[in-house]
C-alpha cells in the first residue's frame, strides 16, 4: 500500500510485475505524474495522426525514454523520435537486424572487448568495455570503423528486444537500463586518440536514438589524467546522468560487488564468474538461459531421427 506522503501515480504498473518491492522511478509506468501521463498521450496521439506511429516498437516505455530524455516537452520529444525514426530509415536498421553477422567478432575480441555479461542487482544487463586493450592497428586489420558502428546498433536492438525483456522476466519487474564498466586500465591517450571518431560517433548513436538506457555507469582502472578530462567533461553533462557514473581508480572491486553478484562479475574485476571460453564470448545472462531453454523445449517435442 502506498503511504499517504506518496501521491498516486496517474499511470498503472505495467503487466508483468511480480517484484512485491518494485517502486518504479518517477517518469516510469506505476509513477506518472498528471502533466507527464497528458505529454505520454499526447505524444502518442500526435504521432499516429501523423502516421509515424510503429506499433511494433513504440510501446509507452519506449515513450517515455524519449520523454524523459527531453524533459516531457512533447514537441522536442516528438522531434528526437521522428529524427531516429528517419535514423533507422537511412542506416536500414530493419535489414541489419535481419542480415548482420559480425563473423570477425572473436579476433575483435582479442584487440578491442566489448560485452554484455548477466546482470546487476537490479538486474540491469552489464555492458563491458574494455579501452586499455585496444589495438587500433590489429583492429582496423581486421574489421573497420562501419562494421563496428553496425555492430553496435545490431547489439542495441537486440538488447531491447532479448536482453531487457529477458532481465524483466528474471527479477520481475521493468529493466529499462544498463549496468556499464568501461575498464580503462592500460589505456594509451594516443591510441585512444586514433579511435575517438569511433567513440564519438558511438556516443551519439547512443545519445540521440536509444536515449535513457544509462543505469550505472563505472569507469574504473582510471589514469591520473583523466581527472582532468572529467574536469572539462563534466559541466556539459546533465545532474542526473552525473550522479549515474563513479570514475574509480585500481580499487574499485567492493564498489562493483555492491551493485554486481559476485557470482556475475567477472574474475578480472573482482568477482567469481569464469565462463567456459571466457566470459567475454559467452553472451551469458537470462536472455541465453531462455533461448537454451526455448531450443531445449523445441529439441524435446521433435520427432526421433
Amino acid at each position: 500500500m502506498s503511504s499517504s506522503t506518496e501521491p498516486a501515480s496517474a499511470s498503472a504498473l505495467p503487466p508483468g510485475v511480480t517484484d512485491p518491492n518494485y517502486k518504479p522511478l518517477p517518469g516510469r509506468l506505476g509513477n506518472l505524474t498528471v502533466p507527464q501521463q497528458h505529454a505520454l498521450d499526447t505524444l502518442r496521439r500526435e504521432l499516429q495522426d501523423e502516421g509515424a506511429f510503429v506499433p511494433a516498437r513504440m510501446d509507452d516505455a519506449m515513450l517515455l525514454r524519449f520523454l524523459r530524455a527531453r524533459k516531457f516537452d512533447v514537441p522536442k520529444a516528438k522531434a528526437m523520435v521522428l529524427a531516429a525514426e528517419q535514423w533507422r530509415k537511412d542506416e536500414k536498421v530493419d535489414e541489419l537486424v535481419q542480415t548482420f553477422d559480425f563473423k570477425e567478432k572473436e579476433e575483435v575480441n582479442k584487440y578491442y572487448p566489448q560485452y554484455y555479461h548477466k546482470i546487476d542487482k537490479e538486474g540491469r544487463p552489464v555492458y563491458i568495455e574494455r579501452v586499455g586493450k585496444l589495438d587500433i592497428k590489429a583492429l582496423y586489420a581486421i574489421t573497420t570503423q562501419e562494421r563496428q558502428l553496425q555492430r553496435l546498433v545490431f547489439e542495441y536492438e537486440r538488447s531491447l528486444t532479448s536482453r531487457l525483456p529477458a532481465s524483466a522476466r528474471a527479477v520481475g519487474h521493468p529493466v529499462e537500463t544498463f549496468c556499464t564498466i568501461l575498464d580503462l586500465g592500460g589505456v594509451s591517450l594516443a591510441n585512444f586518440y586514433r579511435v575517438k571518431d569511433y567513440v564519438m560517433a558511438a556516443a551519439s548513436i547512443g545519445q540521440d536514438r536509444y536515449p535513457e538506457i544509462m543505469g550505472r555507469f563505472y569507469i574504473v582502472n582510471a589514469p591520473w589524467a583523466f581527472s582532468a578530462v572529467w574536469a572539462v567533461v563534466r559541466p556539459w553533462l546533465d545532474e542526473v546522468t552525473v550522479s549515474k557514473i563513479d570514475i574509480l581508480g585500481g580499487t574499485y572491486k567492493d564498489k562493483l560487488l555492491a551493485q554486481i553478484p559476485a557470482e556475475n562479475l567477472p574474475k578480472e574485476f573482482g568477482g567469481a564468474c569464469e565462463c567456459p571460453g571466457g566470459c567475454s564470448l559467452s553472451d551469458a545472462g537470462p536472455w541465453k538461459d531462455e533461448d537454451e531453454a526455448a531450443a531445449a523445449a523445441a529439441g524435446a517435442g521433435a520427432p526421433p531421427a
